[in-house]
């Protein structure tokens, strides 16, 4: 995206389970027509090693799915892929910077390995914030609703399309206050905290992707003016 003055800025999405360092190429191509490529290794940061939250939840959460159950989880994950595709093709919308969806205590990171009844299953692809139920969640950012659905694991959710790319998501709601097509603003209600889908308790699950990349999305609260002061504020 193009930023202040000569600069150039990009984002790119770095997969959960990516460590070290990971090679960056970049294909520019020049008013003369000339295409340049340019490489940058980045040193990854470090995230949690997967061996806290235990949870003791019911056998049926952790029971293999049937067909039936596997083919409909299937069908939102590429519903949800989808949107993050989409999402490349349309402009960036933000005009300011990224905010959390609830100023709440975070209950779970980015990253953070999750026990089941002590067994490891998987990384947490999200960042938990504490709610009660009826609690007010906020859209992170402008954008275009892309998605509104109920989901298995994921309950009430809501999906939007920042542009450039970027799309936030948010999970478990116990009632979705915006529809497919919608152009919210940053700050906006657009749900409200509950506890559908596979959980435990009442929270919101706040999940960013990069194109087909789920990232940290708390790491979009970094993206300072420079990055976005020439997105397009349709």
């Amino acid at each position: 995206m193009r930023a202040s003055g000569r600069a150039w800025h990009a984002i790119g999405g770095v997969p959960v389970e990516a460590e070290d360092s990971l090679l960056g190429t970049a294909t520019v191509q020049l008013a003369s027509g000339k295409r340049e490529i340019a490489r940058v290794r980045f040193t990854l940061s470090k995230i949690p090693p997967p061996v806290a939250e235990p949870l003791a939840v019911d056998s049926s959460f952790t029971r293999p799915p049937d067909a039936a159950t596997l083919a409909r989880i299937n069908r939102e994950n590429a519903l949800a892929r989808e949107v993050g595709r989409e999402a490349h093709q349309r402009a960036p919308m933000w005009t300011a910077s990224f905010l959390r969806p609830r100023t709440s205590v975070i209950t779970s990171q980015f990253g953070s390995g999750r026990l089941f009844n002590g067994k490891l299953t998987t990384r947490h692809l999200g960042v938990d914030f504490r709610g009660a139920i009826g609690e007010p969640v906020r859209a992170a950012n402008r954008g275009i609703v892309a998605l509104v659905d109920d989901f298995l694991l994921a309950g009430n959710v809501v999906y939007i399309d920042h542009g450039g790319g970027v799309v936030t998501s948010y999970f478990h709601l116990s009632k979705t206050m915006v529809r497919v097509g919608d152009i919210v603003k940053r700050g906006q209600v657009i749900g409200l905290v509950g506890n559908t889908g596979r959980v435990t308790g009442p929270h919101l699950h706040w999940a960013a992707r990069y194109g087909a990349n789920t990232v940290n999305p708390l790491d979009l609260l970094s993206i300072n003016r420079d990055w976005y002061s020439a997105a397009i504020p349709h």
